[in-house]
């Protein structure tokens, strides 16, 4: 079993969960159940998906989990815009984590190239 701690993208995706954690402590009481859970359950699917598969058997399998992750970062971008067009989050906070989601989709994409065969 390999340690999926090691993997620099699953790295960058906790620390990305990290930070969005703490960016929706300011969100509003009543998206506690709305828009605050979604974007952190999207933002945990990340890293919890490339965790869960990094101990499959094979490259296909964690590949799947990797896409699955991929669109759980695509989640996190739309969520995140939306935050900022509410207001809820200020254009630097956006800028910021904006940056990193797309840092981290650019991973997961070139990892699911590479682990499905494409390169």
């Amino acid at each position: 079993m390999q340690d999926f701690r090691e993997l620099v993208v699953w790295q960058k995706a906790h620390a990305l969960t990290l930070a969005v954690y703490g960016a929706t402590q300011g969100f509003p009481p009543d998206e506690r159940f709305g828009l605050t859970s979604q974007l952190r359950r999207a933002a945990a699917s990340m890293p919890s998906n490339l965790a869960e598969g990094r101990c499959r058997a094979t490259d296909k399998d964690f590949a799947r989990f990797v896409g699955i992750a991929l669109g759980s970062a695509a989640e996190v971008d739309y969520f995140l815009l939306l935050a900022r067009d509410l207001r809820m989050l200020d254009a630097e906070t956006y800028n910021t984590l904006n940056g990193h989601v797309d840092e981290v989709k650019k991973m997961l994409s070139a990892s699911h190239t590479r682990l499905k065969g494409g390169g």
